[in-house]
Parts: C-alpha cells; structure tokens; sequence
C-alpha cells in the first residue's frame, strides 16, 4: 500500500478515523466524551480506561465461534451457511472472489443483513441464519460480526484469517 499505514500484517485498513467529542466505550460503542480531558467517569467517579483495538478484538471474540476456511466452506456447500465477503472492491478486484459469497460492502452490512430492514438482500431471511463474514484477513469481519449479533443475528460469525487464509488453504477462488 504506497506508504500508507496499515494494520495487523498489512490487512490495509488505514488509519483509524478520530472522532471529535466521542470516545469509544468497553463495549466498542461512541459515547460523549466527558469535558475536555475525553475520559468518561465509571463507578465512583474513577475514569474508565480507554480500550485499544486489540482489547476490543479479544473481548469480541469472546463472545462467539470464528471458523476456520475448511469448516466455511463446507458449511456453506451444504447449505448450512451465507458466507459474506465484505472486502472493498480493490481487495476483490485484485484476488478474486469466494463462488457462491454474498457481496456486501462494509457500510452496507448491517441494512443488508437484517431480516426486517427495508434494504435487505433476498439472502437475508432470518435471524436464525447462520452468516460467516469474511474480510482480508480477519480483522474487520470481527467487528462486523458483533454488530450483526446486536441486531439478533446470534449465529454470525467470522472466518479466522479471512480471505486470504481461504485461499492459503486452497479453496476455490474465482477472477472477479
């Protein structure tokens, strides 16, 4: 990537945004930043430590099963799982696809993927579908997932090393 800062192995994410006047919270949630110092208080008036990106990732994956790209894959051959590649087209464009996956872009993820929102794709029938979300190379997919679970998709997960440790494993890619 030219230069540019990336995060963990080169997954070209970028530089966080910086969000003035909000903080993110242990639950990775924007809130208010309290005053000028940007510390919210918690109990008893103590400041809350702010959580990095790599707490942030364990505490998230705590909470579910990610699946390794032999387990996605068969999973979806049987038709037991929507695998979802949330990839930027410049991602897609340069190492193909995943035959048979949804693609979703990012910031379309949750209106595409909710069983009741308007925006919804044909694919998105219930919040009992299970959903394997696939990004590079597994980073973003798990914040994605905890946002799906949020809007009741309790079956969402990711793939453990993304697209990339797909085809590692030598699993079927096709030319975009």
């Amino acid at each position: 990537m030219s230069g540019a800062a990336s995060g963990p192995a080169g997954h070209g994410l970028g530089e966080p945004p910086v969000i003035k006047g909000e903080l993110k919270t242990s639950g990775g949630v924007s809130a208010p930043a309290a005053g000028r110092g940007g510390l919210k208080k918690g109990v008893g008036g103590v400041a809350k430590r702010p959580v990095g990106i790599d707490e942030l990732l364990e505490r998230v994956r705590a909470g579910y099963e990610r699946v390794e790209p032999r387990e996605a894959y068969e999973a979806a051959r049987a038709g037991d799982a929507l695998l979802v590649d949330i990839r930027y087209a410049a991602l897609r464009e340069r190492d193909g696809l995943i035959p048979g996956a949804l693609v979703v872009e990012r910031n379309e993820l949750e209106w595409r993927l909710d069983p009741q929102g308007s925006h919804r794709s044909p694919e998105a029938t219930s919040h009992d579908l299970r959903v394997v979300v696939i990004c590079n190379e597994g980073y973003a997919s798990s914040l994605a997932v905890e946002s799906l679970r949020r809007l009741g998709l309790r079956r969402a997960t990711d793939l453990a090393g993304g697209f990339q440790a797909w085809r590692a494993a030598g699993l079927p890619v096709a030319s975009e």
